[in-house]
């Protein structure tokens, strides 16, 4: 290993800053992001399952709500284990080959998602614009393509930048001023030329964040020029309403992402950049699943059904009383 004055080349592990703070506030830490994840993990189980087991939410909108919760049960998992046992063991250490497997998998799942909502962005103008042939351009061979397609693209990506990384120098003390891997704390070690990796990194940002998110602008351009030119008042409410919850979700990830990721040099990763990261990474697969079943009637209705649904030895109990 060679050492030039206080950097030392060729480290093979990191450290996770995390959140630093007193004993007392790490446990209370320690039990939010416990609880978050648990429920999180949970509602999205959940999620999942009622679309599975109900037929009346057999339809391509719901299959790609399925994707999405099945992508958000992993992408607390990915980042929320290790943070809890910084908490406890308080050990910040993470092996570089770990760390760029945990990049990996974050990228991955954070490419994956931009392709999910704009697919979904388009399922609901294809739903609301073209109504008429809704079932047979949105049929299930061309749900389950797309669907793998943003798959394989966020994976692919993924891979493209962590390679570049990968091949990387990293030096100094290692610490990562984050909770997780992320790219930015990440080139901050570097101490080889890594122009090369920055301008993958940036170009594959744009193209994987702004190209979903122009297609679903022109989805819902599309969208609000067909609703409003609905007669009835409640006729447009009655349209815009299915797409209310995946507006509201598309506003919440795109604003966090963009403002992380859009930028062309390595950023610091000061306090605020981790508060905006909890927001993606934590807050939003929390309430993605909330927001879809409060803002969803077919998805209300079967939970209520689930919920009321009688006790079939009920009668037989009270016939024999």
């Amino acid at each position: 290993m060679d050492e030039r004055g206080n950097t030392t080349f060729g480290i093979n592990t990191f450290y996770l800053l995390g959140f630093p703070t007193s004993q007392p506030i790490q446990i209370v830490l320690f039990f939010i992001f416990l609880f978050a994840y648990i429920l999180t993990v949970t509602e999205n189980i959940l999620v999942i399952i009622i679309i599975w087991t109900s037929a009346n939410l057999h339809k391509p909108m719901y299959f790609f709500l399925g994707n999405l919760s099945f992508l958000e049960m992993w992408y607390v998992t990915v980042t929320i284990p290790k943070l809890l046992a910084i908490f406890v063991t308080e050990s910040r250490q993470i092996s570089v080959t770990a760390c760029m497997s945990q990049l990996y998998f974050f990228i991955s799942l954070v490419c994956t998602e931009c392709m999910l909502l704009a697919v979904m962005a388009f399922d609901r103008y294809v739903a609301i614009c073209t109504p008429l042939h809704y079932v047979t351009i949105m049929d299930w061979n061309i749900c389950l393509v797309l669907a793998l397609c943003s798959w394989f693209t966020g994976l692919l990506i993924s891979f493209i930048k962590v390679y570049y990384i990968s091949r990387l120098t990293f030096c100094n003390s290692g610490l990562i001023n984050h909770f997780y891997c992320d790219i930015s704390p990440i080139l901050n070690l570097a101490c080889t030329d890594m122009r090369v990796a920055e301008l993958v990194d940036f170009v594959l940002a744009l193209f994987i964040l702004l190209v979903p998110l122009m297609l679903t602008f022109i989805s819902y351009c599309c969208i609000l020029t067909t609703v409003f030119g609905i007669p009835t008042s409640s006729g447009r409410q009655k349209a815009f309403s299915t797409c209310t919850s995946h507006l509201a979700v598309v506003i919440i990830f795109y604003f966090a992402t963009l403002f992380m990721y859009a930028r062309l040099s390595k950023a610091q990763s000061f306090n605020y950049n981790k508060l905006i990261s909890v927001v993606y990474t934590v807050i939003t697969p929390l309430l993605n699943p909330v927001i879809y079943c409060l803002r969803n009637k077919d998805v209300k209705e079967v939970i209520w059904k689930l919920i009321l649904k009688p006790n079939p030895t009920l009668p037989l109990r009270v016939s024999m009383a």
